[in-house]
C-alpha cells in the first residue's frame, strides 16, 4: 500500500513538474503580446465545444473579431471591409523605403498645400520625431532649428523649420526649382567656397478629400484669410495680373458666401491639389491660352499622378495612423506620439446640401480623380507594407522555436536533426506593431527537434487569410 501510495505520489510530482515545464516552454515561445496563435488555441476549443465544425468556425470568427478589435490601423477611418484596387502599379510603386541618412545630406522637403491638415502634419515632423538631435523649437517662435548630429545643417525643409523660403505655400514647380539654391545658399558659412554635394531631395505631401478640403478653404477665406504672399513662380517668372486675376477687389475676401466662392472662375481653390503637384511648365505656366482647357486639366492631371508616384512619401488627411505607419517605414523614423484622427473640423460643421456637394465636386473633377488615384495607391502601399511586416514577424518566430528546439534536443534525450540554415530573401527592415525594428539577422542553426504537430502550428489559415484581406484597408 505504501509502495503505491509513494508511486502515486512520484507520479503527480512528474506531472506538475511536465506540466510547469510546459508553461515555461510556451511563454519562452509564445511571449505575452506577440501574434503566436499556441496561445488562443484554449479558445478554439472552448468556443467549439467538442470540436464539431460548427464550433471550430464560431472560433474562428472570434479569433478574427479579436485580431480586428486589437489592430490599431482598423476602423480608425470608416474605411471599407475589403478594399478592391482599381489601379495597377508596379512593385517599386508600392514598396517605398528609402534610405534616408540624416546624417549625411540628405533633406526632406514638405510640400503643403492649403487645408490638407498640413500644418498639423509639419508639427509632427519638428515636434513628435524620435531623434538623436531633436529639433530645437522655443516658446513664441513659428520656426525650430532640424539640424543634423554634428552639423549646423538642416535636414528639413517646411514651413517650421526653414520657413517658407521659396514663397508661400510653394508647389512641386516652384520647389523643384528653388529649393536646392535654397539649401546650398543657407548651409554654406559666408566668405567661404561653396562645396558640390550630392543632396537627395525627399519630397513629401499630405493630401485630402477634395470637397472637405473646398470647404474648408473657403471658411478660411471667409474669416480674412488671404495668400497673396504667394509668388506663383514658373518657368523663372510670376504670372501678370491678366493669367491670374483676383477673385475680389478688396483687401480680402471676408464674409464671401460659399455661392460667390463657387462661381469666381479664377478660384485657385478649384483643383488646387493636381495644379500645385503638377509641373506647370508643361502648359505653359499660368497661360490659359496656350492650350483648351480640357487638354490642359488632363496635362496637368498626368502629372500630378506622374509626381505624386516619385515622391519618397505622401499621407492622406483621412487616414492619419496609416499615414504615420508609412511615413515611419518609409523613412525608418519613428514617431514618439501616435497621430489621433479628428473627423470633426469647421468644413464638416458645415451643412451643405447634396446638390451644392454635387457641384463642387464638379468644380474639382481633376482633384477628385486625383484623390481617387491616389488613395488607391496609398491603401496598396499599406497593404503591402503590412504583409511584409506579418510575414517577417512568422519568420523571426519560426527562427526561435528552431532555435529553442536545438536547446530543449539534450534535454529531452532526443538526437538533434543535421545542422539547418535558414535562407530568408532580403528585404528593407519593416517596423512591428507600427514601430521601427533594426534588421532582421540570419544566424545558423545548429540543431532541430522533431515536437509534436501542435508545436509548429501557425496563424490559423482561416483567420490569416482573412486579415490579410480585410488589412488591405
Amino acid at each position: 500500500m505504501d509502495e503505491k501510495s509513494s508511486s502515486n505520489h512520484r507520479f503527480l510530482i512528474v506531472l506538475l513538474m511536465v506540466l510547469l515545464f510546459g508553461v515555461i516552454v510556451i511563454q519562452y515561445v509564445c511571449p505575452s503580446r506577440s501574434e503566436c496563435q499556441l496561445l488562443h488555441l484554449g479558445s478554439l476549443f472552448r468556443s467549439g465545444g467538442t470540436g464539431s465544425a460548427t464550433g471550430s468556425r464560431t472560433g474562428a470568427g472570434n479569433e478574427i473579431r479579436d485580431g480586428l478589435s486589437k489592430d490599431p490601423y482598423i476602423a480608425e477611418d470608416g474605411a471599407l471591409v475589403r478594399f478592391v484596387p482599381r489601379f495597377n502599379f508596379t512593385k517599386a510603386d508600392l514598396n517605398r523605403a528609402v534610405d534616408f541618412n540624416i546624417k549625411g545630406d540628405d533633406v526632406i522637403v514638405f510640400l503643403h498645400i492649403q487645408k490638407t491638415g498640413g500644418t498639423t502634419f509639419g508639427r509632427h515632423l519638428v515636434r513628435n520625431i524620435q531623434l538623436e538631435r531633436p529639433c530645437e523649437c522655443h516658446a513664441g517662435q513659428k520656426k525650430c532649428t532640424c539640424y543634423r548630429p554634428g552639423k549646423k545643417e538642416t535636414w528639413l525643409f517646411s514651413r517650421f523649420s526653414t520657413g517658407w523660403s521659396c514663397g508661400l505655400h510653394a508647389d512641386w514647380t516652384e520647389l523643384t526649382s528653388c529649393v536646392p539654391s535654397v539649401m546650398d545658399t543657407r548651409d554654406t558659412p559666408p566668405n567661404l567656397p561653396r562645396l558640390v554635394k550630392e543632396v537627395n531631395y525627399y519630397y513629401i505631401t499630405i493630401l485630402r478629400d477634395p470637397v472637405w478640403r473646398y470647404l474648408s478653404e473657403w471658411r478660411h477665406v471667409q474669416r480674412g484669410a488671404t495668400w497673396k504672399a504667394s509668388l506663383h513662380v514658373c518657368d523663372g517668372r510670376a504670372p501678370t495680373l491678366s493669367e491670374l486675376p483676383s477673385c475680389y477687389s478688396g483687401d480680402d475676401w471676408s464674409g464671401c458666401s460659399l455661392q460667390d466662392f463657387m462661381d469666381c472662375p479664377y478660384n485657385l481653390a478649384n483643383n488646387r491639389q493636381t495644379r500645385m503637384l503638377a509641373d506647370l511648365s508643361l502648359v505653359g505656366c499660368y497661360n490659359v491660352s496656350a492650350m483648351n482647357e480640357e487638354e490642359r486639366w488632363a496635362v496637368l492631371l498626368e502629372s500630378a499622378k506622374r509626381n505624386l508616384r516619385g515622391m519618397a512619401f505622401f499621407g492622406l488627411t483621412e487616414y492619419q495612423r496609416k499615414t504615420q505607419y508609412l511615413f515611419e517605414r518609409t523613412f525608418n523614423l519613428e514617431f514618439i506620439a501616435p497621430f489621433t484622427q479628428l473627423n470633426g473640423t469647421r468644413a464638416t460643421s458645415v451643412e451643405v446640401p447634396p446638390e451644392t456637394q454635387h457641384r463642387i465636386r464638379q468644380l474639382n473633377r481633376w482633384d477628385v480623380e486625383l484623390y481617387e488615384y491616389a488613395r488607391d495607391l496609398f491603401l496598396q502601399r499599406f497593404q503591402v507594407a503590412r504583409q511584409q511586416e506579418r510575414r517577417q514577424a512568422r519568420e523571426r518566430r519560426q527562427q526561435e522555436r528552431r532555435r529553442l528546439r536545438g536547446r530543449l534536443a539534450p534535454r529531452l534525450g532526443r538526437p538533434p536533426k543535421p545542422t539547418e540554415t535558414l535562407h530568408r530573401p532580403e528585404s528593407p527592415p519593416v517596423p512591428t506593431e507600427g514601430r521601427r525594428w533594426g534588421k532582421t539577422d540570419g544566424e545558423a542553426v545548429e540543431s532541430e527537434l522533431l515536437l509534436p504537430d501542435w508545436w509548429d502550428l501557425e496563424e490559423n489559415d482561416t483567420v490569416e487569410d482573412y486579415i490579410d484581406i480585410v488589412e488591405q484597408w
